[in-house]
């Protein structure tokens, strides 16, 4: 009758299965360690996002205000060109009925 396995073989056997739940346990801790910087990388990622667009909507409210500014003096350029020719017709108009005597 067969008894069994031996105690040798026994050994032998549970070594090859401590030394498969050695690996198993470094594979398992590389990956859990490769999980926690992919989540952390994730996050960065996010706040990156979220950073990105704050800066994206300033710059178009900067924009804007740029805008209002540029436009003002143009505003204020025409105003300045119009009050002059004003004046220069006026004087024109005024020397031409001083001429003519009036």
């Amino acid at each position: 009758m067969d008894s069994g396995i031996s105690r040798e073989e026994h050994e032998e056997f549970r070594k090859r299965i401590d030394e498969t739940n050695k690996r198993q346990d470094k594979r398992i801790s590389e990956l859990e360690d490769s999980v926690k910087e992919i989540t952390a990388l994730t996050t960065a990622i996010e706040r990156l996002a979220v950073s990105m667009e704050n800066m994206a909507k300033e710059q178009s409210r900067q924009g804007k205000r740029l805008e209002v500014l540029e436009s003002r003096d143009g505003e204020m350029w025409r105003k300045v060109v119009g009050y002059a020719v004003t004046a220069i017709l006026g004087i024109v108009i005024g020397f031409a009925f001083t001429r003519l005597g009036m």
